[in-house]
């Protein structure tokens, strides 16, 4: 790294990345100051843009943050922290919470560097905001939710895949890792970034599409404030209400409800555990999600659920002898179970073989030691061996 490629950017610019890398790394000025033998009022004025760095101050500041040097100098490094944003939602004995947060700002802090590095760009199709009105907000939720529906493309037809919709139809970054189960979801919202979402790969696949559906309510209404979505978390507030009615929306709407009842209970006279598991199956949400929808409409008396739970619940083992070989694995599950993700792989793999990052600079920002790093890159390698001789794409 030359001394002519420091001049070529901002000071301010530098300043504002090293101080971003420094406080990420949990690093005070004056350790940072002493690194570099400066006093603490000169590191101030290098992170404010006032004084220039030298290229060795660089380096040695660089490997103290553990970033690379080439992450402050190019244009294409992401200098985005959604740390911050959390902190009035995070309490600082949640460490589950905090965990959350920061693996989503690192998940999407890599994707978006790679991608501005290969120049990919990722397509936006954002619904416009609808702000919570007053009055019934479960109405609001109600109608915004089927309004998204209609712009889908989806009529009254369950989501099958909540994460491919999200990611494919909307362009929301949506990560599937395991963590914490004390945290069902977290969202977020950033100009650079875009919108991000977490879902839990602990949970089973029927409550992430939950939280998924509750995580779109929040973007539709309020996709500037981010969010930690705890488990079981109570409605104490107007835009919970909104995010809990749009989910069961948007996942299970009225008319298609109706519908489906009508179809799976017809000839029957009691509401037996067979049509819930039917019903749940098809919406891709719990057992008891569904019963409270029902609930909910009018299709079944209030407490039913609380009925079946003092009479033995409804069980996997019931559920598996109802639907047999219908059910299907959950792919975003396995896939949870690698260190990183797929997509994530295929950009750093493709930068790798362009030479843009090194093995050490790939390792750092996917938070990955080199042996986990090359094990995927051999990975990916395979799988393009078993491409050969298969039809060449057009660009």
């Amino acid at each position: 790294m030359s001394d002519s490629s420091l001049s070529q950017t901002s000071p301010v610019d530098i300043g504002e990345r090293l101080r971003l890398a420094r406080e990420n790394a949990n690093i005070t000025q004056k350790h940072a100051a002493d690194a570099i033998s400066v006093a603490r009022t000169t590191l101030v004025a290098i992170e404010q843009g006032q004084r220039r760095l030298r290229i060795e101050e660089l380096q040695q500041l660089a490997k103290l943050y553990r970033v690379s040097v080439n992450a402050v100098l190019r244009r294409e490094a992401v200098h985005v922290d959604l740390i911050p944003r959390f902190r009035k939602l995070v309490d600082a004995k949640d460490y589950a919470a905090a965990a959350a947060t920061e693996l989503l700002a690192n998940l999407a802090r890599a994707e978006v560097e790679l991608e501005n590095l290969l120049g990919v760009k990722r397509a936006r199709n954002y619904p416009p905001e609808r702000p919570i009105l007053p009055g019934d907000v479960r109405m609001q939720a109600e109608q915004d939710a089927l309004e998204l529906r209609q712009r889908l493309g989806l009529g009254f037809a369950p989501i099958a895949d909540i994460v491919t919709l999200l990611e494919m139809e909307l362009g929301i970054r949506v990560y599937v890792r395991r963590f914490d189960g004390s945290v069902s979801g977290v969202f977020a919202y950033d100009d650079t970034l875009g919108a991000c979402m977490l879902l839990n790969a602990n949970h089973p696949r029927e409550r992430r599409n939950q939280t998924g559906g509750h995580e779109v309510g929040h973007f539709v209404s309020v996709r500037h404030e981010p969010e930690v979505l705890h488990a079981d978390e109570p409605e104490n507030s107007r835009q919970e209400r909104y995010a809990n009615a749009f989910g069961r929306s948007f996942l299970t709407p009225a008319g298609a409800i109706r519908q489906k009842f009508q179809e799976v209970t017809a000839g029957s006279t009691h509401l037996t555990r067979r049509h819930i598991i039917v019903m749940a199956h098809f919406f891709g949400v719990s057992r008891e999600a569904m019963v409270r929808r029902l609930e909910e409409l009018g299709l079944t008396k209030k407490g039913t659920w609380d009925w079946f739970t003092a009479n033995g619940g409804i069980t996997d083992e019931q559920a598996a002898q109802v639907l047999g070989d219908l059910r299907t694995p959950d792919r975003h599950k396995q896939e949870a179970d690698k260190p990183t993700t797929i997509r994530l792989n295929l950009l750093a793999a493709e930068a790798y073989r362009r030479e843009l990052l090194s093995e050490g600079q790939l390792a750092r920002l996917l938070h990955l030691d080199r042996i986990e790093l090359r094990e995927m890159l051999q990975d990916i390698d395979l799988q393009e061996d078993e491409a050969d001789g298969a039809p060449t794409l057009l660009v």
